[in-house]
């Protein structure tokens, strides 16, 4: 099965995605997010991917998580999708930009009451004594804000404009077919890659 169809890379992604919703059990948006310390040093989690556009690659987060410091502080990101059921992944490099502040107001607005609740109660990637202190917590601002919760000051998005985007399919005998697609000036240079 041939995987180049056409020369954009983003109609591309959201025709795997599309294929990848109907198939996968749990999740298909989800995808592995590696940022990189102040020394060079990795590392990866998996987050939700909540936008796909020409711009690039959307997802949300607690500013103040070690994601979040990361990448404000060092603006680049590589993502890689795995869709086991259709033997694909989607990997993706670039530069991090801040989504704008309504576009991050309206995505949390459609967030489940709960999590909402609880982007205001974890202080993600901190010590935590017990379960028992963060459903406290929880508590605490459901009293506060009731069923009007609104966006936590320290809770927003990025967004990865990609500069590379490679797209792999399992082949038999370990022969896949891989095609990288990067950023140039006039728009995108397409290769194949070896296996």
């Amino acid at each position: 099965m041939e995987i180049l169809r056409g020369t954009d890379p983003f109609e591309l992604f959201q025709e795997w995605l599309d294929a990848a919703t109907k198939t996968e059990p749990n999740d298909p948006e989800a995808m592995a997010l590696a940022t990189v310390d102040a020394e060079g040093r990795p590392s990866v989690r998996m987050v939700l991917l909540k936008g796909i556009s020409p711009e690039g690659f959307t997802f949300y987060t607690n500013m103040e998580s070690r994601k979040g410091k990361e990448l404000l502080a060092q603006p680049v990101a590589a993502l890689c999708l795995h869709w086991k059921s259709l033997r694909r992944q989607i990997r993706v490099e670039g530069r991090v930009e801040q989504v704008a502040a309504p576009l991050v107001d309206a995505y949390f607005k459609t967030r489940h009451y709960l999590s909402r609740l609880g982007a205001w109660a974890s202080r993600q990637s901190q010590p935590l004594d017990s379960r028992a202190t963060l459903e406290t917590r929880v508590a605490a601002f459901e009293k506060q804000f009731g069923q009007d919760v609104p966006r936590p000051p320290h809770w927003g998005g990025f967004r990865i404009v990609p500069e590379k985007i490679e797209f792999w399919q399992d082949g038999a005998g370990r022969l896949h077919d891989r095609f990288l697609f990067t950023r140039t000036a006039n728009g995108w240079d397409i290769s194949r890659l070896n296996p």
